[in-house]
């Protein structure tokens, strides 16, 4: 099969850091020119893209999965975008729910999978009066559900390894914006204008520096150079979104690379600026080695399959914030309890006017901030007392993590080590265990005798 060209726009020339504002043509690649195979795509997928097929609409898997299967990574999720309308996707699936007002998707729910059937968007752009309904002053898109085609939808995409559509009719890639190879490449590259792209919405900065974490991927000079001056754009964002958009950035696998990246670009600043302030005025380096190591270790548990919390790794990145409030206050004057209190809503409000994190969350934090104290005292009813505590287990890992960086600690956290090993030899004990006489036989109970049975 011929491979076409690069498309241009007849009125916009292709720069090296602008992508053409239209595409009229794809590059299309076949399947004996890419690694995508059916065996590594969810059966749940193609059923949705035979489905849609079927009845006479196209169906493209598209986005982070052809990514992720171009690059050899196993993809979380898988996205479908077709010609077909939200309305007609709940028509074909009986399985399907429709959500999203900004931008309306329809859900096709297998059990614990979910395909998400987007339908092809367009910019509402050309007229004046149009875009003023859709567009803030500043750039930034409200409305997004203009219909539009495969052309329209690739070229409004964020970063070109995004644009890429992999169909079920001959197995080929097709590509419009030369996001083949930008993966190839490993190169992070935004599609179109970046500075107009990230005016039109500011989390595409932070969703750069995630997805080049994630993937390992440098982001083209272009569309790393006006991060910093834009940055401030995210203060437009919903700090609602900020909280789901952190925990993508830290609690996916990939956190000790997103903060070197955050921080890299200039966003921690802006998203977290009492934290990055804590870690300028840091001169011994203590709290930005925790932090890597509290990543690192959130990573690996990732990595395990093991849970993690947002309020534990939120503790760990205000915990410099917190701590220099505590001192801060006892120096005024003010009580131990009362200044760790003052200190953590201090904290955790400025804080929730950037990135909105639950109560749920920030009440678990000000408990492991405040047992960090309380494990200071060895009485053992107050012992007997923490250990019982609901959150006593992640307040020992917070000690230990802080054990990690600062060697004073080791004997505190070798204490509460060996008091949990003694806490389940007692309850070992008191369950009935088998000890080193030998398994007790079971006792036999005894029917009470009563006058309808005959006693």
């Amino acid at each position: 099969m011929t491979v076409i060209c690069r498309p241009v726009h007849p009125d916009q020339p292709v720069t090296q850091n602008s992508m053409p504002a239209a595409a009229v043509e794809p590059r299309s690649f076949a399947r004996d020119q890419h690694s995508i195979s059916r065996k590594h795509i969810s059966a749940n997928a193609l059923r949705v893209l035979y489905r849609l097929r079927e009845a006479g609409f196209s169906g493209y898997l598209v986005g982070g999965a052809v990514r992720d299967l171009l690059i050899g990574r196993e993809p979380k999720d898988f996205d479908v975008a077709t010609d077909a309308t939200p309305e007609q996707c709940r028509q074909l699936f009986r399985n399907c729910r429709l959500i999203g007002r900004r931008f309306r998707l329809a859900h096709v729910m297998f059990g614990p999978e979910i395909i998400e059937v987007a339908t092809f968007r367009a910019n509402a752009a050309g007229d004046p009066e149009e875009d003023s309904e859709h567009v803030s002053e500043s750039g930034r898109i409200l409305r997004d559900n203009v219909y539009g085609s495969i052309e329209d939808d690739a070229v409004r995409r964020d970063f070109t390894c995004n644009a890429l559509y992999y169909t079920i009719e001959d197995f080929s890639v097709r590509d419009f914006v030369g996001g083949f190879e930008d993966c190839r490449d490993r190169v992070l590259r935004l599609i179109g204008d970046p500075e107009t792209r990230y005016r039109e919405d500011p989390v595409r900065m932070l969703r750069a520096a995630r997805l080049s974490a994630k993937l390992d991927f440098s982001i083209e000079p272009g569309s790393e150079a006006p991060i910093r001056s834009l940055g401030h754009l995210l203060g437009e964002a919903s700090n609602a979104r900020l909280f789901d958009e952190s925990q993508k950035l830290f609690l996916s696998g990939h956190g000790q690379a997103s903060l070197a990246a955050l921080q890299r670009l200039g966003l921690l600043a802006v998203i977290m600026p009492d934290v990055h302030a804590a870690l300028t005025s840091d001169t011994s380096g203590l709290c930005q080695q925790m932090l890597e190591r509290a990543m690192a270790n959130t990573d690996q548990r990732v990595a395990e399959g093991k849970p993690v919390t947002p309020a534990y790794l939120f503790a760990a990145l205000l915990w410099p914030v917190y701590a220099a409030g505590v001192q801060a206050m006892i120096a005024e004057g003010h009580a131990l309890a009362v200044a760790e209190q003052r200190a953590a809503d201090r904290a955790i409000l400025r804080q929730c006017q950037h990135i909105a994190i639950p109560r749920r969350f920030s009440q678990q934090m000000e408990e492991i901030w405040f047992m960090q104290t309380r494990m200071q005292h060895r009485q053992r009813k107050r012992v007997m007392r923490l250990l019982a505590h609901p959150r006593f287990r992640a307040a020992y890992d917070f000690l230990e993590l802080r054990a990690s960086i600062v060697p004073q600690l080791a004997d505190e956290l070798a204490f509460w080590e060996s008091m949990q090993g003694e806490q389940r030899d007692v309850v070992l004990d008191a369950s009935g265990a088998p000890s080193g006489d030998g398994p007790r036989k079971p006792r036999r109970r005894r029917r009470k005798r009563t006058a309808a049975s005959g006693g």
